[in-house]
């Protein structure tokens, strides 16, 4: 469990701009007298999930267990093993899938739209409790293949304090994802302290299948929002009813959310997480050129995870590695 205190201060960010940017602008939004104040209600926080709050590399967390679920699919039907995305899962062609997001980062979609058509079949017909259960499992069960570290520990401890900062001064978080909502949310509040009904990500339709024990709510086999890029706004904006105040993210698809912070009359804080410490975690812009270059150039704040993170990961408990 990687909730962490309430607290005042940022334990785990190193003494540079990044911290001193963030606590001037909560000091400036939550202080009655001035011209910036904004009231409890409307402090709305947002952060992206994948390589913002945990480890994205060498692929997103979850496509792992989807990728569990196409395998044995493969095992069952010989035919799948030569159509995409199940031939990936079938050879763990892990850089198959890892260039498939990146292309879709860099503004190409064919092959990331193969694999979420693969991955909305995969579990057609499952309840939502049973895909809830299952993805707790593995999370909980599985190793990430390069850190060595149990899949629910590969979560940033800076990210985690942050958190708890800006709860302590009255924020409301949420987190706003290209990655599967229904996937996030079983341990969300376990990890992050964010309940499930402030997780907002992709998301396949349902539908309602009746039953004498209550009934379920189970999967179609078909997308119902894809929430990435121009989509994270429209996502915010239906299922909040406000403009965040205070964006964080890491990749050009989190350009528009970005974007969206504040609007015109109210002051924001956009942050970019730069992934630079190959030593710590990994060290890439791939997929993230444009948001670094906006960054530069509009004043965002680029978080540097060498220089501005004291450490990286949450304490692993399983393996007492940090």
């Amino acid at each position: 469990m990687h909730v962490g205190k309430r607290q005042t201060a940022l334990y785990s960010w190193n003494d540079n701009a990044a911290k001193g940017e963030i606590e001037n602008f909560v000091a400036r939004v939550t202080h009655r007298e001035s011209p910036d104040f904004i009231r409890p209600g409307e402090r709305i926080a947002v952060f992206d999930n994948d390589g913002t709050l945990w480890c994205e590399k060498p692929m997103p967390i979850e496509l792992g267990f989807m990728l569990e679920r196409l395998a044995s699919m493969a095992h069952r039907d010989a035919t799948l093993r030569h159509r995409q995305p199940w031939q990936a899962a079938w050879d763990r062609d892990y850089e198959w899938l890892g260039r498939a997001i990146t292309k879709h980062y860099q503004g190409e979609d064919a092959d990331v739209k193969v694999l979420v058509s693969g991955i909305v079949k995969a579990f057609r017909g499952w309840s939502v409790e049973d895909y809830e259960a299952a993805a707790y499992a593995y999370l909980h069960r599985s190793v990430h293949p390069a850190l060595g570290r149990p899949l629910a520990d590969c979560v940033y401890l800076p990210m985690i304090d942050l958190m708890r900062y800006l709860e302590a001064h009255g924020f409301t978080l949420y987190i706003v994802s290209a990655g599967d909502r229904d996937f996030m949310r079983p341990i969300t509040a376990e990890i992050y302290g964010i309940p499930p009904e402030r997780v907002i990500g992709s998301s396949t339709a349902l539908r309602y299948r009746g039953g004498s024990a209550g009934g379920s709510v189970v999967y179609r086999g078909k997308p119902e929002v894809f929430d990435d890029g121009a989509a994270k706004p429209v996502q915010i904006w239906s299922r909040i009813g406000r403009r965040p105040v205070f964006v964080v993210g890491n990749s050009n698809s989190d350009i528009p959310m970005l974007e969206y912070a504040g609007g015109s009359s109210r002051p924001s804080l956009r942050m970019l997480v730069l992934h630079d410490d190959e030593d710590r975690e990994f060290d890439y812009i791939a997929g993230a050129e444009r948001s670094v270059q906006r960054a530069q150039t509009d004043g965002w704040t680029i978080i540097s995870m060498r220089e501005d993170w004291a450490t990286v990961f949450v304490p692993s408990l399983a393996t007492g590695r940090v």
